[in-house]
């Protein structure tokens, strides 16, 4: 049955998926916003709805996304999961999101036992300075979330690249979950902030893929950093990374966004 809030939703709201039949789940919890439904909202139930379908004892460790249409965020989600293959040491899980018929998301997502292997990162954390010692406040469009900006990398940019952001809703201690709240993370502001000028800029997400590389609270304060790499044909291309406060790095993001005059709609794909 669909929820439609009277104030804001929390985070584990959007989280709470009703089971239709195997495989099968609906998002009940809706709000009116006058943006299309966040991309973030969508992968991050969509990687919920495959967690739910997996052995005990596995995490995600990745997961590829498309965004095929704008979404609603007023009308309920629901995401069909097809169970590709459970190994000894892997799952592979598909997904679909569809709001009234049609398919505004696919997902393919894997999932992996605990194992002990060696442990390196070569690329050090952002020299920035601590949340504690700067100003915070919630983050646009983000449910349960708060967020500090350190100094900028690329001062002017329309969009900050570089902030601190950390989950204020009671989180249980369930890595799925964490998870799901770092994808709902992911999907906010863009790398490609520094090449907007007055002619051009990005807008919608077209692809969005995490390696979830370490397990991170995202109750606590994470770093989140991108860099832009590439403008052509209309896309834009950029990395990212989502570190803990002492600098583990517990996540990569790579995403693909549409970048074209900002004279066409900022929101179409077509």
């Amino acid at each position: 049955m669909t929820q439609t809030t009277t104030g804001a939703p929390t985070i584990l709201d959007l989280f709470a998926l009703e089971e239709l039949e195997p495989s099968r789940y609906r998002a009940n919890t809706v709000f009116d916003e006058d943006l299309p439904l966040y991309g973030g909202q969508v992968a991050a139930q969509a990687l919920r709805a495959a967690g739910l379908t997996v052995p005990d004892g596995r995490s995600p460790h990745s997961l590829h996304g498309y965004y095929l249409r704008g979404g609603d965020a007023g009308r309920p989600t629901e995401f069909h999961v097809d169970r590709d293959r459970d190994g000894r040491s892997f799952s592979a899980r598909r997904v679909v999101a569809v709001q009234d018929g049609e398919v505004i998301f696919t997902m393919s997502c894997s999932f992996h036992v605990v194992e002990d292997g060696a442990d390196r990162d070569v690329v050090p954390s952002p020299d920035v300075p601590h949340p504690s010692t700067l100003r915070t406040g919630p983050m646009p469009r983000l449910f349960s979330m708060e967020g500090a900006l350190p100094p900028a990398p690329h001062p002017g940019s329309e969009w900050p690249t570089r902030w601190w952001a950390r989950c204020v809703a009671d989180l249980p201690c369930d890595p799925l979950i964490h998870a799901c709240v770092l994808t709902y993370l992911s999907d906010i502001s863009t790398g490609l902030a520094p090449f907007h000028d007055e002619s051009s800029s990005s807008s919608s997400s077209l692809d969005h893929a995490l390696w979830f590389h370490r397990p991170i609270p995202l109750d606590e304060w994470v770093l989140m950093d991108l860099t832009g790499h590439s403008t052509a044909r209309g896309r834009g291309f950029y990395t990212g990374t989502i570190r803990s406060a002492d600098g583990i790095l517990g996540a990569t993001i790579a995403q693909e966004a549409l970048f074209r005059s900002r004279e066409r709609s900022v929101f179409h794909r077509g």
